[in-house]
């Protein structure tokens, strides 16, 4: 499917870029009857739904008529064109490259082929792999080892022990 996305991308970037959007990820979901090609846009500062519309008009025909389209997905599909969100997907180097000094989580395997979770800093990435603090030390992991990334959106700072979380006046009652 990897190579599908690939084919799929280099038909799509042009028509997204020209909206002023940056393509960041096409992803193809779903079994063969019901399918569905996930276009994930983005641009400093973010999209909002305007940006979204615009882009789902101007890659509607696009699928609709280039014939690279039917080789790489053939047959019907659902499009969702859509932010890559708060919690972004990493794959590519440069998603992670643009995620340094994030918080991530990271599926990886190691040399033994265990697939581990873990939560970290994402530090550096380069053209082979990634470095990344995980409870104090640092861990160099190569692309070839990462089975899924993510980055993880923090919330604020949770509330003081023994604190309300309702905002709401006390209600005096009658006793």
């Amino acid at each position: 499917m990897a190579q599908q996305s690939e084919r799929l991308a280099a038909v799509l970037e042009p028509v997204v870029r020209e909206l002023g959007l940056e393509l960041y990820d096409v992803e193809i979901g779903g079994s063969n009857r019901s399918r569905t090609l996930r276009v994930l846009v983005d641009r400093d500062g973010g999209v909002d739904l305007d940006a979204i519309t615009a882009a789902t008009e101007a890659l509607e025909p696009v699928l609709d008529r280039d014939p690279e389209v039917g080789k790489a997905l053939p047959g019907a599909y659902l499009l969702e064109v859509s932010s890559p969100g708060l919690e972004r997907p990493l794959r590519t180097p440069a998603h992670f490259a643009r995620a340094a000094g994030s918080t991530d989580s990271l599926k990886s395997r190691d040399a033994e082929g265990a697939v581990t979770r873990r939560r970290g800093v994402l530090l550096t990435a380069d053209d082979d792999g990634i470095e990344i603090e995980i409870e104090g030390g640092r861990e160099r992991v190569a692309y070839a080892d990462i089975v899924a990334s993510h980055t993880v959106f923090e919330w604020g700072p949770a509330p003081k022990p023994g604190k309300s979380k309702s905002t709401k006046p006390a209600v005096p009652t009658r006793g």
